[in-house]
């Protein structure tokens, strides 16, 4: 394969985490790689919450790919969907083209999931890209607006309740942010409303927040989190989502804006490389995260399950997807070099999660560490990650900013102003926008 008159053609579909790590190593190797996505940018997941509540600009957070890889003269970047594999003869299907390959990496990473409930979506958007962040964020700022609005009007019945669905990290910081929010940044701003009164609730399924880490972690970020001032209610399963209302069983909670936090599948195309998959939709694969039967083929990241050497399963966080891209690469050139591959072993470098303001978990081995430490660690462990000093410093300097003043500096409304449960209680409304439209 390492022949003299053709270089190895590595393909990498993802630029996320595990598939951007993965090139960029991979370009220290004499290989061609074709790196595919959908986006022109790669985003920087962990702070999308951030975007979603008006904290910075999607310009902080994400960054071209070209850009990233400028100076890897190996390296072309596609903009493209793949559309399926042919692993027989070693192709990608894009929508006009097939692409060969000799070694393939999909890194494509994870979606949303609602347990078959494909038609909550609507209502409860999730949390996964730049778009998703700025329709939160659309829908949060609307929802305080027409709530004035309506209050002008002598109609006090738009009740200004946040319902956030799953208590794992996303969901933690939403909520607690939110409630920073409603409590600080908007406070003074409203003469009709006080938004200082708005329900912050958070909804976990199971019998506690933050369930993957330790139990005494997970109870204090309920504290933390119900001094933020979020109403947290555990073993509170959803049985169904509207417009206006999210239920539990009998109980029907009001809802101004309703965020999804509650699940994720693997990407669907998973399913086109026609190996077993697990419940979620993730590729069972070996030991050096190749597929079964496909040696040249491996899947890492999000769209990968693995076991550690205690025998669970490795969580879907960011550091993962960087060792998995950066051993896949290695195993790779190793390979090209005539050289036997390693098993993937993942360094476990500890667990970080933020709360709020102030707030946060940390977990370092055996060493547990709540509150601000734990809050200011997670801050410069994301800020140093960054791509890009630019980035880092502006984060860096609009945190800094929002932590002496309480400021949301990119408080935008953006697209239309149609909000569903303010659509279900004043259906009349509806008609007027699209009067003025027309």
């Amino acid at each position: 394969m390492n022949s003299a008159d053709r270089k190895v053609k590595v393909v990498v579909i993802g630029a996320g985490f595990g598939g951007l790590k993965a090139a960029r190593a991979l370009s220290h190797y004499p290989v061609q790689v074709t790196l595919i996505d959908r986006k022109n940018h790669h985003t920087f997941q962990p702070l999308l919450y951030q975007v979603a509540t008006a904290g910075i600009s999607p310009g902080e957070i994400a960054a071209p790919i070209r850009w990233i890889v400028r100076g890897r003269n190996n390296i072309e970047v596609l903009m493209e969907e793949v559309h399926g594999f042919d692993l027989a003869a070693r192709t990608v299907h894009l929508s006009d083209r097939d692409i060969p390959y000799d070694y393939l990496i999909v890194a494509t990473g994870a979606s949303h999931a609602y347990f078959g409930h494909e038609e909550w979506e609507p209502f409860a958007p999730g949390l996964k890209t730049i778009e998703d962040a700025l329709e939160i964020r659309r829908r949060v700022l609307l929802a305080f607006e027409l709530a004035e609005r309506a209050a002008a009007l002598g109609d006090r019945e738009f009740p200004l309740n946040f319902v956030v669905v799953g208590g794992g990290p996303t969901g933690v910081e939403l909520a607690g942010t939110l409630a920073e929010i409603a409590r600080h940044a908007l406070a003074k701003e409203f003469h009709e409303i006080d938004p200082k009164t708005t329900r912050i609730i958070l909804l976990e399924g199971g019998p506690r927040v933050l369930a993957a880490y330790p139990e005494d972690l997970s109870k204090s970020a309920e504290e933390q989190l119900r001094g933020l001032g979020v109403e947290v209610r555990t073993s509170a399963m959803v049985t169904a989502i509207d417009a206006a209302t999210v239920h539990i069983g009998e109980t029907s909670i009001p809802s101004a804006v309703t965020l999804w936090a509650a699940g994720v599948a693997a990407s669907p195309l998973g399913k086109k490389l026609g190996v077993p998959l697990d419940r979620a939709g993730r590729v069972l694969v070996n030991p050096d995260l190749s597929l079964p039967g496909h040696p040249e083929v491996f899947a890492i990241g999000d769209l990968a399950a693995l076991k550690d050497e205690g025998g669970k399963w490795l969580p879907g966080v960011a550091p993962v997807a960087m060792q998995e891209g950066e051993a896949t690469a290695h195993n790779i050139g190793r390979e090209v070099n005539g050289k036997s591959r390693k098993n993937f072993h993942y360094f476990d470098k500890g667990s970080l999660a933020t709360i709020g303001r102030a707030a946060g978990i940390a977990q370092f081995g055996k060493i547990h560490i709540s509150g601000f430490i734990a809050w200011l660690a997670w801050l410069f462990v994301h800020i140093f990650f960054l791509i890009g000093f630019r980035n880092r410093i502006l984060v860096l300097i609009q945190w800094a900013w929002s932590y002496l003043t309480y400021e949301r500096g990119a408080r935008l409304i953006t697209g239309d102003q149609s909000l569903p449960s303010w659509q279900s209680k004043h259906p009349e409304s509806e008609k007027e926008e699209t009067l003025v439209s027309q």
